[in-house]
């Protein structure tokens, strides 16, 4: 009879300790998910100030497990155009810009400006690709910046099994983009002491600020792992306490 209750509870604690570790581990990945979905093509810093300079960098990460990023194309919108567009080489990666002429010029302190570069190509040579699980950065100096209020830099991204993604979704109220588009966002510098509006540069640089997204995204990782565990826990107890609502049948 003591034996036949002891097996039994055995198998009711097994039972329970499975239960735990499964819930845990669903919690751990579905708290996870989000985090790996939002991986995409981003513009770093993601804030500059109107009419100004700044360097901008774009980040370009290969999600995929069998498959080596080999092409990244970033289109320079010319309906507000930036005259000046310069590029930090990457070694390992050939660069070229393409220009548009414009529909209506621009004056800049070096005169009309009928042409301006309206997209970026950057393609990697030989085994610099940007191999599965990592990511690549990519520099650009910018100005002046248009008066408006953020600039939409889509993105196409080729990997080395021919598949091109694009990230050209514009942002919406209310939605999620499945496939956004980098954004940097501008903003009209105040001079507080004048009212006047002003074109200083942005004081955050895109390094300060890659440091920030980065300590940001690896505190949100940790959050995230904690609260799996919590949630497992709590499904651990919560079958204990079934097991001792229901005791083992007397012999």
């Amino acid at each position: 009879m003591f034996r036949a209750r002891a097996d039994y509870r055995i198998m009711r604690l097994a039972h329970v300790a499975r239960i735990g570790i499964a819930l845990a581990a669903a919690a751990t990945a579905a708290l996870a998910f989000p985090a790996a979905a939002s991986a995409h093509v981003t513009v770093n810093p993601n804030t500059a100030v109107q009419g100004g300079y700044t360097k901008v960098t774009f980040r370009v990460p290969t999600e995929r497990d069998d498959a080596s990023t080999t092409k990244v194309e970033i289109a320079i919108p010319t309906d507000k155009p930036i005259a000046s567009v310069s590029l930090k080489p990457v070694q390992g990666w050939t660069a070229a810009t393409e220009t548009s002429k414009l529909t209506t010029p621009i004056k800049t302190g070096d005169g009309e400006l009928t042409e301006a570069v309206s997209k970026i190509t950057w393609t990697a040579d030989g085994d610099a690709a940007i191999k599965p699980h990592q990511f690549q950065e990519f520099d650009v100096s910018l100005g002046p910046l248009p008066q408006t209020d953020q600039i939409v830099f889509k993105a196409l991204q080729t990997y080395s099994s021919g598949e091109v993604v694009r990230w050209i979704d514009e942002p919406a109220a209310g939605a999620e983009a499945e496939h956004p588009a980098p954004v940097l966002k501008l903003s009209k510098k105040t001079d507080t002491a004048a009212g006047a509006t002003t074109s200083a540069a942005p004081t955050a640089t895109a390094t300060g600020s890659a440091t920030s997204s980065s300590s940001s995204s690896d505190g949100t990782a940790i959050g995230l792992g904690i609260a799996g565990l919590v949630l497992g826990l709590a499904g651990l107890v919560m079958g204990i306490l079934a097991y001792r609502r229901h005791p083992a049948p007397s012999a």
